[in-house]
């Protein structure tokens, strides 16, 4: 499993990068974008990267 941002929904609101910085970063062109990281190995990670997709005000942010 992987964190992934629609770039084309994402407002660049920081609140992802904000809830989890281990799986968020912000790009040069102010928009989220999720680092290539697996998730299913680790539970810490996939609970901050749902709250994260959770804390999203546009729905940008996907788990798959």
């Amino acid at each position: 499993m992987k964190g992934l941002v629609d770039k084309e929904t994402c407002i660049g609101c920081e609140n992802c990068v904000n809830e989890c910085a281990e799986v968020f970063e912000m790009e040069d062109d102010g928009l989220a974008v999720a680092k290539d990281i697996e998730l299913s190995g680790d539970s810490d990670l996939l609970d901050c990267a749902t709250r994260a997709m959770d804390s999203c005000p546009v729905e940008a942010i996907t788990i798959n």
